[in-house]
């Protein structure tokens, strides 16, 4: 059996989303900056698409910014709004300790430049509390940066209650909506968000797109110069068909969001009822408030890299964490941020499964999960020590 768990990482494109975007690789081949008719043709279905993207979060159109995914929308965005505080006199930044690292980094080069930076702590269940943050904004504040949801344990964040306390402190609020945007319902005036970003390939549309929201009045900085596109904010010609298949993918993500929500849920917490059965494994994440195919767990006396590699014979694809930085030996920053130890950390597995999932791939799952975490807890000499009492469990 073969089942890809792995749709936090990125997904598979959808046949409407490709669809969009095929005449625009072959027949409405123009740039959209031309002024002959196969540009302009061009630039009217990009101005489609914008309009198309701004009804799905309840916005302008003059308020939509196509970028070249989210960790770029995400890098415009912080950079941006510490900049317009900074010309106010305003240099501190309000965080959280697990964000995704295009945050993190830019908040960190953002540090060097001589902004303060305040990582606000999560709970173990890897949600903040829209009091933490009002607790944390000063006079100072030029910007509260906190993702909808966690790409790594799925935790959903109260934004509309975080970004009414920054509206009615004047700060601007952004949130990293990579990991929600298509799964959950979105509304920017709502939910009192100023700035948000997204990539079109968590919702089954194309790599390599993305989208930065940017309530107007708020001015950017451009972080790629080079030309007048996007309205002068990001140089660089515009990517028609990943552009189109993006709107396609969003529009229909988002007229199935309840549906989808309400088969995947219950398939959620099969799978994690199933894994629970394990001894000594936890689940990280809240267990309601979460994304409904996130299931993140750790298992006492495991390697995660091994995990996955023979899950993978199984014919099963899934994470240790994020895929952004699968390359590092490091236990991931978000479940240290939410209080695992180390040697727990590493012992991480992430199953983020799709619309398509069926109750046989679940039984599949369960039981797949199950016969690996007893293999490699049966070769490990740690796990001996656990269990003959020479280490205490931790889990």
């Amino acid at each position: 059996m073969k089942i890809y768990a792995d749709n936090a990482a990125t997904t598979r494109v959808s046949q409407s989303a490709l669809n969009a975007m095929l005449p625009y690789f072959t027949e409405e081949y123009g740039n959209p900056s031309s002024l002959h008719t196969v540009g302009q043709r061009a630039n009217e279905a990009m101005t489609s698409a914008r309009e198309r993207v701004a009804a799905c979060l309840n916005c302008k159109p003059s308020e939509i910014y196509f970028t070249g995914g989210g960790s770029e929308a995400d890098n415009q965005a912080i950079i941006s709004a510490a900049y317009f505080g900074a010309r106010k006199g305003k240099k501190h930044l309000i965080s959280t300790a697990f964000e995704h690292h295009a945050v993190l980094h830019t908040l960190k080069k953002l540090e060097k430049e001589g902004f303060t930076v305040d990582l606000l702590d999560v709970h173990e269940n890897g949600i903040v509390t829209p009091e933490q943050v009002a607790a944390a904004i000063t006079d100072d504040t030029a910007l509260v940066t906190i993702m909808y949801a966690n790409n790594e344990i799925g935790s959903i964040q109260p934004i509309k209650e975080i970004g009414a306390v920054c509206r009615e402190k004047g700060v601007i609020f952004h949130t990293d909506a990579v990991q929600a945007a298509g799964h959950l319902h979105i509304d920017v005036q709502d939910q009192h968000i100023d700035m948000l970003s997204m990539a079109g390939h968590k919702f089954h549309g194309p790599k390599g797109v993305g989208v930065l929201y940017c309530k107007n009045g708020i001015p950017l900085v451009n972080v790629i110069e080079g030309g007048a596109q996007e309205r002068g904010k990001r140089g660089g010609t515009e990517n028609i068909p990943g552009i189109m298949g993006l709107a396609q993918a969003l529009e229909d993500a988002c007229a199935t969001i309840d549906e989808n929500a309400a088969r995947l849920i219950p398939l959620r917490d099969k799978l994690i009822a199933g894994l629970e059965e394990i001894p000594h494994s936890i689940l990280n994440g809240d267990r309601v408030h979460r994304l409904p195919g996130n299931v993140n767990f750790c298992f006492e006396g495991i390697e995660g890299e091994s995990m996955l590699l023979l899950l993978d014979d199984k014919g099963i694809c899934a994470s240790s964490g994020s895929a952004c930085t699968s390359g590092s030996l490091d236990p991931s920053h978000v479940l240290l941020a939410i209080g695992r130890v180390h040697d727990i950390a590493h012992g991480s597995l992430r199953l983020s499964i799709g619309e398509d999932i069926t109750e046989e791939q679940i039984d599949y799952l369960i039981k797949s999960v199950k016969e690996v975490v007893e293999y490699l807890r049966s070769m490990s000499p740690f796990w001996r020590d656990l269990e003959n009492g020479t280490r205490k469990h931790i889990i």
